[in-house]
């Protein structure tokens, strides 16, 4: 046999497998879940706060300019592959070229604008959601400890700013800047999961935290061990919990409902376990919910974290 018929006959399995990949893409591309309404979103779930839009809209932006990025590499790919294959051209070695000055250029340049457009959008974004009120509507402490979450309400449950004369020893291990925005009298109410509870509505595993909707919360976020990540799915952010350091952030809750919570990092054996809940609901039902923990006799808080040390609490102090 030739070789130029070799070549065929070892072209035919090709072509004959070529249907059937193009078939497997196309089930893999429609068989994902997805909606119409979905698509916008590519894949990211629906935003539930005033904060959340402007991280969709990001991660947007950075999908379409690595699908731009995507389409011209496979053009180029597509084009060599068709233009310059050996049986069209006949020619055994193709002209070899060793300087290309503009394409040089080109590949170097276009890659460092798109770093830096990215990095701009980026940092603007994130230091706008880093943002803290002096005066939030709320201040809670997210604890979280091996292998669950507590919840420190830093409010003044009883009205009477007079008590406590000062802020109780469990959450002293928190910077003083950090406090910024707890009422007078926040004597407080606490609530304390273990990997066994349930929420009783949806019976989804984890404690529950309840956020009041249309209202600002600030979250102080604390660890008792080793390094968790709080990440609320629909909140579309998460951060980490840090034993000896105090993180926070601030959101707006815009959406009632139960959405689902849980550890992002990797912390130990029962690591999947630590899930929660976040319930938000009116204004006047998360104050009831307050009263209904007080009733049931959790004042105060549970310990917020390990003690930190003086360049951790002072580094806090310095900076915002």
């Amino acid at each position: 046999m030739s070789p130029n018929g070799s070549d065929r006959s070892s072209r035919r399995p090709m072509r004959r497998k070529l249907p059937q990949a193009l078939a497997a893409g196309l089930v893999l591309v429609t068989a994902t879940g997805c909606t119409y309404e979905d698509f916008p979103r590519l894949g990211m779930p629906t935003p539930i706060t005033e904060e959340a839009p402007r991280i969709l809209s990001l991660w947007q932006g950075s999908w379409a300019a690595a699908l731009a990025v995507g389409v011209l590499v496979w053009g180029l790919i597509l084009w060599s592959v068709i233009f310059h294959r050996r049986s069209r051209t006949k020619v055994e070695v193709p002209r070899q070229t060793r300087y290309n000055m503009p394409i040089e250029a080109l590949y170097t340049v276009v890659p460092l604008i798109i770093v830096s457009v990215l990095f701009y959008f980026t940092a603007r974004d994130e230091s706008e959601l880093l943002k803290t009120s002096k005066e939030p509507d709320h201040v809670i402490n997210v604890v979280g400890y091996q292998w669950s979450w507590g919840f420190n309400y830093m409010e003044d449950v009883d009205g009477d700013p007079a008590t406590p004369g000062t802020l109780p020893k469990e959450v002293s291990a928190i910077a003083e800047k950090k406090l910024e925005g707890v009422p007078e009298g926040a004597e407080g109410v606490y609530d304390a999961g273990t990997p066994g509870d349930r929420n009783p509505q949806n019976g989804n595993p984890g404690p529950t935290l309840w956020l009041p909707k249309g209202e600002s919360v600030k979250f102080i976020l604390t660890s008792r061990d080793v390094i968790h990540s709080f990440w609320v799915v629909p909140f579309l952010m998460k951060q980490d919990v840090i034993p000896g350091h105090t993180n926070q952030f601030q959101v707006t809750p815009e959406k009632e409902g139960t959405y689902m919570g849980k550890c992002a990092e990797l912390c130990g054996v029962d690591h999947a376990r630590m899930l929660f809940n976040v319930k938000i609901v009116s204004p006047e039902r998360y104050q009831q919910h307050l009263k209904d923990l007080a009733e049931k006799g959790q004042t105060g808080y549970i310990p917020a974290g390990i003690t930190q040390s003086d360049a951790a609490k002072n580094a806090e102090t310095n900076n915002p």
